[in-house]
C-alpha cells in the first residue's frame, strides 16, 4: 500500500472544487489531523503548512469541526466514485459484490492519511464525528447490499440477511485497515488476497485467491 503525499491524486482530485487554496487547506488539515489528531491540532499550525490566512480558512471552513468533517466527505465522495465505477465494468450478480468490496480494499489501502481520519482520528470526538462515521459507513454498506441483493435475484448465491451481511463485511474491512494504519501490515496484497475469498466464500460463493500469497 502506497500512501500519496497529496490530498488524492490528479483523478480523484477532480471532485473537488477547483479551488488551489481550498485544497492546500484541506491538504494541510489532512497533514496536521493524521499526525496530531484532532484536539491536539491547532488551526494556526493548518495556516502555516497552507501558506494562507486564518480568513482563507474560515472563508471556506467555519470552525475547525466543519474543516475535519470536509475531510471526511471528501474522502468517502473519492471511495464511492471507485467503488460504483469498479461495479460498472462488472455483470450484475457476485461480480458486482466481487468488485465492490476490492475497490473499497484497495482505495482505503492508496489513502492512508485520509483512512486514518475516517477510521481512528475521528473515533471518540462525540456525536457529530461518530454520526458522521456512520454515514460513511452505512454509504458502502448499502452499496455492497445492494450488489449482494442482486446475486440472490440472480441465483448467484442462496437468500441471506443482506443487510447484517454488507455491514459485518465493511467491519472487517475496517478492522484489518485499521491494523494496516497502525502497523502496515499486513498489505494489500494480502489483505485483497484472504479476505476477498473469505467474504464471498461466507455467502456460499467459491472464490479463488486474487493471486498467489506464500
Amino acid at each position: 500500500m502506497i500512501s500519496n503525499p497529496k490530498l488524492f491524486d490528479e483523478e480523484d482530485n477532480a471532485l473537488s472544487p477547483a479551488n488551489s487554496t481550498r485544497n492546500r487547506i484541506l491538504d494541510a488539515a489532512l497533514n496536521a489531523f493524521s499526525h496530531k489528531g484532532y484536539h491536539d491540532t491547532r488551526l494556526d499550525e493548518i495556516v502555516s503548512e497552507a501558506a494562507t490566512s486564518k480568513g482563507s480558512i474560515y472563508l471556506y471552513f467555519p470552525n475547525k469541526e466543519r474543516l475535519f468533517l470536509a475531510l471526511v466527505d471528501q474522502f468517502a465522495n473519492v471511495l464511492e466514485r471507485r467503488v460504483t465505477e469498479a461495479i460498472a465494468k462488472e455483470p450484475k450478480g457476485i461480480a458486482g459484490v466481487r468488485a465492490a468490496v476490492v475497490a473499497v480494499i484497495e482505495t482505503f489501502g492508496k489513502y492512508r492519511r485520509p483512512a486514518k481520519i475516517l477510521l481512528i482520528q475521528a473515533v471518540g470526538l462525540g456525536t457529530v464525528f461518530e454520526k458522521k462515521r456512520r454515514e460513511v459507513t452505512d454509504r458502502f454498506a448499502e452499496l455492497i447490499r445492494e450488489r449482494l441483493d442482486e446475486a440472490v435475484a440472480l441465483g448467484d448465491i442462496a437468500p441471506t440477511d443482506t443487510v447484517v451481511v454488507s455491514h459485518a463485511w465493511m467491519g472487517a474491512i475496517y478492522n484489518l485497515m485499521i491494523q494496516w494504519v497502525y502497523t502496515g501490515e499486513p498489505t494489500s496484497e494480502r489483505i485483497l488476497n484472504t479476505l476477498v475469498p473469505l467474504l464471498l466464500n461466507s455467502v456460499g460463493h467459491s472464490d479463488k485467491p486474487l493471486s498467489a500469497h506464500p
